[in-house]
């Protein structure tokens, strides 16, 4: 797959609670495809990846996957600071239906 055009790396909204803010997110996933983006990246540089469990982290790209409905690819971040980790994260992506990781 060839990407091109705009692919913003989605910010991960979070509550008071420090819970991730799924309305939000589904939102502003909403808001960059009507916008024009060409794609989306889970999970990548925009800060809170780090902060994020794994449970966490495999609970948004699946979520920011389902919520694009097919509409723009999904390139998920899958860095970690543990090689395995990261390995889990990729092979969770692509089962998932990420276009790329």
């Amino acid at each position: 797959m060839i990407f091109k055009g705009s692919i913003p790396a989605v910010i991960t909204p979070f509550e008071e609670n420090f819970k991730i803010d799924f309305d939000s997110l589904g939102n502003h996933i909403n808001f960059l495809i009507s916008k024009g983006s060409s794609g989306l990246v889970s999970c990548g540089t925009t800060g809170e990846s780090p902060t994020l469990d794994h449970d966490e982290h495999k609970k948004v790209t699946e979520f920011i996957i389902k919520q694009s409905k097919g509409k723009v690819p999904v390139m998920a971040g899958c860095g970690s600071n543990s090689t395995n980790e990261s390995i889990d994260l990729v092979d969770h992506a692509y089962q998932s239906g990420a276009s790329s990781v």
